[in-house]
Protein backbone atom coordinates (compact mmCIF):
# COMPACT_ATOMS: atom_id res chain seq x y z
CA UNK A 1 0.00 0.00 0.00
CA UNK A 2 1.36 3.39 -0.95
CA UNK A 3 1.07 6.37 1.38
CA UNK A 4 1.60 8.97 -1.33
CA UNK A 5 -2.08 9.98 -1.18
CA UNK A 6 -2.52 10.23 2.56
CA UNK A 7 -4.10 13.58 3.56
CA UNK A 8 -1.53 16.11 4.72
CA UNK A 9 1.36 14.58 2.79
CA UNK A 10 3.04 15.99 -0.29
CA UNK A 11 1.28 13.53 -2.62
CA UNK A 12 4.46 12.00 -3.90
CA UNK A 13 6.20 15.25 -4.86
CA UNK A 14 9.93 14.50 -5.05
CA UNK A 15 12.05 16.03 -2.33
CA UNK A 16 14.63 17.70 -4.52
CA UNK A 17 16.90 20.72 -4.65
CA UNK A 18 14.03 23.23 -4.60
CA UNK A 19 13.04 21.98 -1.15
CA UNK A 20 16.69 22.04 -0.10
CA UNK A 21 16.85 25.81 -0.45
CA UNK A 22 13.73 26.25 1.67
CA UNK A 23 14.88 23.95 4.43
CA UNK A 24 18.27 25.68 4.65
CA UNK A 25 16.61 29.06 5.22
CA UNK A 26 14.18 27.69 7.78
CA UNK A 27 16.85 25.87 9.75
CA UNK A 28 19.12 28.91 9.83
CA UNK A 29 16.28 31.21 10.86
CA UNK A 30 14.72 29.04 13.57
CA UNK A 31 17.30 26.64 14.95
CA UNK A 32 20.90 27.40 14.08
CA UNK A 33 21.24 30.29 16.55
CA UNK A 34 19.72 28.14 19.32
CA UNK A 35 22.61 25.69 18.90
CA UNK A 36 25.32 28.35 19.17
CA UNK A 37 25.37 29.08 22.91
CA UNK A 38 28.33 26.92 23.90
CA UNK A 39 31.13 24.87 22.40
CA UNK A 40 29.26 21.68 23.25
CA UNK A 41 26.15 22.82 21.39
CA UNK A 42 28.19 24.10 18.46
CA UNK A 43 29.62 20.59 18.14
CA UNK A 44 26.06 19.24 18.09
CA UNK A 45 25.13 21.83 15.46
CA UNK A 46 28.01 20.56 13.31
CA UNK A 47 26.67 17.00 13.55
CA UNK A 48 23.14 18.15 12.68
CA UNK A 49 24.40 19.94 9.59
CA UNK A 50 26.67 17.05 8.57
CA UNK A 51 23.78 14.58 8.54
CA UNK A 52 21.20 17.00 7.12
CA UNK A 53 21.24 15.50 3.62
CA UNK A 54 21.09 11.89 4.85
CA UNK A 55 18.36 9.66 6.26
CA UNK A 56 20.62 8.19 8.95
CA UNK A 57 18.76 7.13 12.10
CA UNK A 58 19.70 9.32 15.08
CA UNK A 59 19.75 8.50 18.80
CA UNK A 60 19.72 11.57 21.06
CA UNK A 61 20.82 11.02 24.66
CA UNK A 62 20.88 13.27 27.69
CA UNK A 63 19.23 14.08 31.00
CA UNK A 64 15.64 15.23 31.15
CA UNK A 65 15.29 18.87 30.16
CA UNK A 66 18.54 19.28 28.19
CA UNK A 67 16.73 20.20 24.92
CA UNK A 68 16.57 16.82 23.17
CA UNK A 69 13.34 17.96 21.49
CA UNK A 70 15.09 21.05 20.13
CA UNK A 71 17.85 18.97 18.56
CA UNK A 72 15.33 16.52 17.06
CA UNK A 73 13.39 19.38 15.46
CA UNK A 74 16.62 20.96 14.23
CA UNK A 75 17.54 17.69 12.50
CA UNK A 76 14.16 17.69 10.74
CA UNK A 77 14.37 21.39 9.83
CA UNK A 78 17.84 20.96 8.34
CA UNK A 79 16.84 17.95 6.27
CA UNK A 80 15.25 17.71 2.83
CA UNK A 81 12.13 16.42 4.64
CA UNK A 82 11.49 19.72 6.43
CA UNK A 83 8.38 20.62 4.42
CA UNK A 84 6.78 17.29 5.40
CA UNK A 85 5.42 16.19 8.81
CA UNK A 86 7.44 16.07 12.02
CA UNK A 87 5.62 13.60 14.26
CA UNK A 88 6.54 13.23 17.93
CA UNK A 89 5.52 10.17 19.95
CA UNK A 90 6.26 10.02 23.68
CA UNK A 91 6.64 6.28 24.30
CA UNK A 92 6.30 6.75 28.07
CA UNK A 93 3.08 8.78 27.94
CA UNK A 94 0.94 6.20 26.11
CA UNK A 95 -0.30 3.04 27.88
CA UNK A 96 1.54 -0.06 26.67
CA UNK A 97 -1.71 -1.64 25.46
CA UNK A 98 -2.42 1.30 23.15
CA UNK A 99 1.10 2.06 21.97
CA UNK A 100 1.19 -0.41 19.07
CA UNK A 101 -2.06 1.01 17.67
CA UNK A 102 -0.77 4.56 18.20
CA UNK A 103 2.44 3.82 16.27
CA UNK A 104 1.16 1.54 13.51
CA UNK A 105 -2.61 2.11 13.43
CA UNK A 106 -5.37 -0.49 13.47
CA UNK A 107 -8.07 -1.95 11.25
CA UNK A 108 -11.77 -1.80 12.00
CA UNK A 109 -12.70 -4.58 14.44
CA UNK A 110 -9.08 -5.25 15.46
CA UNK A 111 -10.11 -5.03 19.12
CA UNK A 112 -13.03 -3.91 21.28
CA UNK A 113 -13.73 -0.27 20.51
CA UNK A 114 -11.99 -0.28 17.10
CA UNK A 115 -15.04 0.97 15.22
CA UNK A 116 -13.11 2.25 12.23
CA UNK A 117 -9.72 2.07 10.59
CA UNK A 118 -7.15 4.38 12.21
CA UNK A 119 -3.80 5.29 10.63
CA UNK A 120 -0.80 5.22 12.98
CA UNK A 121 1.82 7.86 13.60
CA UNK A 122 4.25 6.15 11.23
CA UNK A 123 1.76 6.71 8.42
CA UNK A 124 1.34 10.36 9.32
CA UNK A 125 5.13 10.73 9.30
CA UNK A 126 5.37 9.49 5.69
CA UNK A 127 8.06 11.45 3.82
CA UNK A 128 8.83 13.32 7.04
CA UNK A 129 10.43 12.51 10.39
CA UNK A 130 9.10 10.48 13.31
CA UNK A 131 10.57 11.35 16.70
CA UNK A 132 10.30 8.56 19.28
CA UNK A 133 10.90 10.22 22.62
CA UNK A 134 11.75 8.07 25.68
CA UNK A 135 12.42 5.10 23.41
CA UNK A 136 13.72 3.03 26.35
CA UNK A 137 10.14 2.78 27.68
CA UNK A 138 9.01 0.83 24.60
CA UNK A 139 7.82 -2.69 25.60
CA UNK A 140 10.01 -5.55 24.36
CA UNK A 141 7.31 -6.91 22.03
CA UNK A 142 7.03 -3.54 20.31
CA UNK A 143 10.80 -3.22 20.17
CA UNK A 144 10.82 -6.31 17.95
CA UNK A 145 8.21 -4.81 15.60
CA UNK A 146 10.03 -1.47 15.49
CA UNK A 147 13.23 -3.29 14.56
CA UNK A 148 11.50 -4.83 11.52
CA UNK A 149 10.13 -1.42 10.52
CA UNK A 150 13.64 0.05 10.71
CA UNK A 151 14.99 -2.78 8.57
CA UNK A 152 12.27 -2.95 5.93
CA UNK A 153 10.33 0.34 6.25
CA UNK A 154 7.17 -1.81 6.09
CA UNK A 155 4.59 -2.77 8.69
CA UNK A 156 1.02 -3.98 9.14
CA UNK A 157 -1.67 -2.25 11.14
CA UNK A 158 -2.99 -4.01 14.23
CA UNK A 159 -5.56 -6.52 12.99
CA UNK A 160 -4.43 -6.11 9.39
CA UNK A 161 -2.54 -8.32 6.98
CA UNK A 162 -1.59 -5.99 4.15
CA UNK A 163 1.89 -4.50 4.38
CA UNK A 164 2.27 -0.73 4.29
CA UNK A 165 5.43 0.87 2.90
CA UNK A 166 6.54 4.03 4.65
CA UNK A 167 9.26 6.56 3.86
CA UNK A 168 10.25 8.29 7.08
CA UNK A 169 13.36 9.21 9.00
CA UNK A 170 13.55 7.94 12.57
CA UNK A 171 14.98 10.00 15.41
CA UNK A 172 14.86 8.51 18.91
CA UNK A 173 15.72 9.96 22.33
CA UNK A 174 16.20 8.70 25.86
CA UNK A 175 17.38 9.93 29.25
CA UNK A 176 18.05 6.38 30.47
CA UNK A 177 21.29 4.40 30.47
CA UNK A 178 20.61 2.08 27.54
CA UNK A 179 23.69 -0.02 28.26
CA UNK A 180 22.27 -0.90 31.68
CA UNK A 181 18.90 -1.61 30.08
CA UNK A 182 20.67 -3.99 27.67
CA UNK A 183 22.36 -5.79 30.55
CA UNK A 184 19.02 -6.18 32.36
CA UNK A 185 17.30 -7.50 29.25
CA UNK A 186 14.97 -4.51 29.08
CA UNK A 187 16.16 -3.29 25.67
CA UNK A 188 16.99 -5.32 22.58
CA UNK A 189 20.64 -5.26 21.55
CA UNK A 190 19.81 -5.47 17.82
CA UNK A 191 17.44 -2.50 18.11
CA UNK A 192 20.07 -0.55 20.05
CA UNK A 193 22.59 -0.88 17.23
CA UNK A 194 19.98 -0.21 14.55
CA UNK A 195 18.92 3.05 16.27
CA UNK A 196 22.42 4.15 17.20
CA UNK A 197 23.70 4.95 13.69
CA UNK A 198 24.40 8.55 14.71
CA UNK A 199 24.52 9.27 18.44
CA UNK A 200 24.17 12.79 19.79
CA UNK A 201 24.86 13.24 23.50
CA UNK A 202 23.64 16.52 24.95
CA UNK A 203 25.52 17.50 28.12
CA UNK A 204 23.57 18.86 31.12
CA UNK A 205 23.26 22.62 31.53
CA UNK A 206 25.65 22.61 34.50
CA UNK A 207 28.37 21.60 32.00
CA UNK A 208 27.36 24.38 29.59
CA UNK A 209 27.52 27.33 31.98
CA UNK A 210 28.30 29.80 29.21
CA UNK A 211 24.77 29.19 27.92
CA UNK A 212 22.95 30.03 31.15
CA UNK A 213 22.80 33.81 30.78
CA UNK A 214 22.18 33.60 27.01
CA UNK A 215 19.21 31.31 27.59
CA UNK A 216 18.01 33.37 30.55
CA UNK A 217 17.92 36.57 28.47
CA UNK A 218 16.15 34.77 25.62
CA UNK A 219 13.47 33.43 27.99
CA UNK A 220 13.20 36.82 29.71
CA UNK A 221 12.50 38.59 26.41
CA UNK A 222 9.91 35.98 25.42
CA UNK A 223 8.01 36.05 28.72
CA UNK A 224 8.15 39.84 29.04
CA UNK A 225 6.44 40.03 25.64
CA UNK A 226 4.00 37.22 26.44
CA UNK A 227 2.90 38.65 29.80
CA UNK A 228 3.35 42.33 28.90
CA UNK A 229 5.94 42.91 31.58
CA UNK A 230 9.25 44.73 31.65
CA UNK A 231 11.25 42.69 34.15
CA UNK A 232 15.04 42.73 34.28
CA UNK A 233 17.49 40.44 36.05
CA UNK A 234 19.30 42.08 38.95
CA UNK A 235 23.08 41.57 39.27
CA UNK A 236 22.51 39.44 42.38
CA UNK A 237 20.04 37.18 40.57
CA UNK A 238 22.36 36.93 37.56
CA UNK A 239 25.15 35.74 39.84
CA UNK A 240 22.88 33.16 41.45
CA UNK A 241 21.78 31.89 38.04
CA UNK A 242 25.41 31.05 37.34
CA UNK A 243 25.96 29.44 40.77
CA UNK A 244 22.85 27.29 40.65
CA UNK A 245 23.31 23.66 39.57
CA UNK A 246 20.14 23.41 37.40
CA UNK A 247 19.15 19.90 38.24
CA UNK A 248 16.24 20.19 35.75
CA UNK A 249 18.50 21.66 33.05
CA UNK A 250 17.12 24.06 30.42
CA UNK A 251 13.50 23.26 31.28
CA UNK A 252 14.07 24.28 34.92
CA UNK A 253 15.80 27.50 33.83
CA UNK A 254 12.91 28.34 31.51
CA UNK A 255 10.35 27.78 34.26
CA UNK A 256 12.40 29.84 36.72
CA UNK A 257 12.59 32.81 34.33
CA UNK A 258 8.85 32.56 33.72
CA UNK A 259 8.33 32.68 37.50
CA UNK A 260 10.65 35.69 37.80
CA UNK A 261 8.55 37.51 35.20
CA UNK A 262 5.07 36.75 36.51
CA UNK A 263 5.64 36.94 40.30
CA UNK A 264 6.57 40.11 42.12
CA UNK A 265 8.56 38.22 44.80
CA UNK A 266 10.07 35.62 42.45
CA UNK A 267 13.66 36.70 43.15
CA UNK A 268 13.13 36.03 46.86
CA UNK A 269 11.65 32.63 46.00
CA UNK A 270 14.70 31.87 43.86
CA UNK A 271 17.06 32.96 46.66
CA UNK A 272 15.22 30.65 49.06
CA UNK A 273 15.45 27.75 46.59
CA UNK A 274 19.20 28.21 46.11
CA UNK A 275 19.74 28.41 49.87
CA UNK A 276 17.64 25.31 50.51
CA UNK A 277 19.54 23.28 47.91
CA UNK A 278 22.82 24.35 49.50
CA UNK A 279 21.58 23.40 52.97
CA UNK A 280 20.56 19.88 51.91
CA UNK A 281 23.90 19.45 50.22
CA UNK A 282 22.68 18.98 46.67
CA UNK A 283 25.45 19.27 44.12
CA UNK A 284 25.82 18.43 40.44
CA UNK A 285 27.41 15.09 41.32
CA UNK A 286 24.25 14.06 43.15
CA UNK A 287 22.15 14.43 40.02
CA UNK A 288 22.54 10.74 39.33
CA UNK A 289 22.32 9.58 42.94
CA UNK A 290 19.44 7.38 44.13
CA UNK A 291 17.86 10.28 46.00
CA UNK A 292 17.46 12.14 42.72
CA UNK A 293 15.79 9.28 40.87
CA UNK A 294 12.48 9.87 39.17
CA UNK A 295 9.29 8.17 40.32
CA UNK A 296 9.56 5.93 37.27
CA UNK A 297 13.04 4.76 38.33
CA UNK A 298 11.83 4.13 41.88
CA UNK A 299 8.84 2.15 40.58
CA UNK A 300 11.10 0.16 38.26
CA UNK A 301 13.41 -0.79 41.14
CA UNK A 302 10.41 -1.77 43.24
CA UNK A 303 9.09 -4.00 40.45
CA UNK A 304 12.51 -5.60 40.02
CA UNK A 305 12.74 -6.36 43.74
CA UNK A 306 9.24 -7.86 43.71
CA UNK A 307 10.20 -9.98 40.69
CA UNK A 308 13.37 -11.15 42.44
CA UNK A 309 11.42 -12.14 45.54
CA UNK A 310 8.77 -14.06 43.57
CA UNK A 311 11.43 -15.85 41.53
CA UNK A 312 13.34 -16.88 44.66
CA UNK A 313 10.17 -18.21 46.30
CA UNK A 314 9.24 -20.36 43.27
CA UNK A 315 12.78 -21.75 42.94
CA UNK A 316 12.84 -22.64 46.61
CA UNK A 317 9.43 -24.29 46.35
CA UNK A 318 10.51 -26.56 43.47
CA UNK A 319 13.95 -27.14 45.03
CA UNK A 320 15.63 -25.29 42.17
CA UNK A 321 14.13 -27.44 39.42
CA UNK A 322 14.53 -24.78 36.74
CA UNK A 323 12.33 -26.48 34.15
CA UNK A 324 9.48 -26.73 36.66
CA UNK A 325 10.01 -23.11 37.74
CA UNK A 326 9.85 -21.94 34.10
CA UNK A 327 6.56 -23.85 33.68
CA UNK A 328 5.04 -22.31 36.82
CA UNK A 329 6.18 -18.79 35.90
CA UNK A 330 5.08 -19.27 32.25
CA UNK A 331 8.40 -18.17 30.76
CA UNK A 332 10.89 -19.93 28.53
CA UNK A 333 13.74 -21.84 30.12
CA UNK A 334 16.24 -19.37 28.61
CA UNK A 335 14.32 -16.41 30.00
CA UNK A 336 14.30 -18.03 33.43
CA UNK A 337 18.09 -18.51 33.34
CA UNK A 338 18.54 -14.88 32.31
CA UNK A 339 16.31 -13.72 35.18
CA UNK A 340 18.21 -15.88 37.68
CA UNK A 341 21.46 -14.33 36.51
CA UNK A 342 20.00 -10.82 36.46
CA UNK A 343 18.66 -11.18 40.01
CA UNK A 344 21.97 -12.75 41.14
CA UNK A 345 20.21 -15.78 42.64
CA UNK A 346 22.23 -18.87 43.49
CA UNK A 347 21.05 -22.34 44.53
CA UNK A 348 21.61 -23.28 48.17
CA UNK A 349 24.81 -25.13 48.96
CA UNK A 350 24.36 -28.87 49.51
CA UNK A 351 24.71 -29.93 53.14
CA UNK A 352 28.15 -31.19 54.12
CA UNK A 353 28.53 -34.96 54.42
Amino acid sequence: MSLDRLPGHDNGRPLGDAVSTIHGERYLAEYATLLDGSQAMRSIRAIVENIADTDATVLIRGESGVSKDLVARAIHAASRRCSCPFIKVNCAAIPAGLLESELFGHEKGAFTGAHRRKPGQFEYAHKGTIYLDEIAELPLALQAKLLHVLQDLRFARVGGHGMIDVDTRIVAATNRDLEQALARGEFREDLYYRLNVVEIRIPPLRERKEEILVLAQRFLARFNEQYRRNKELSPATTAKLLQYAWRGNVRELENMIRRLVVLHDAEEVFDHLVTRRQQIGWSPSSATSPSADSLRDIARRGAQEAERKALAEVLERVQWNRAEAARILKVSYKTLLNKISECQLKPPRPPHA
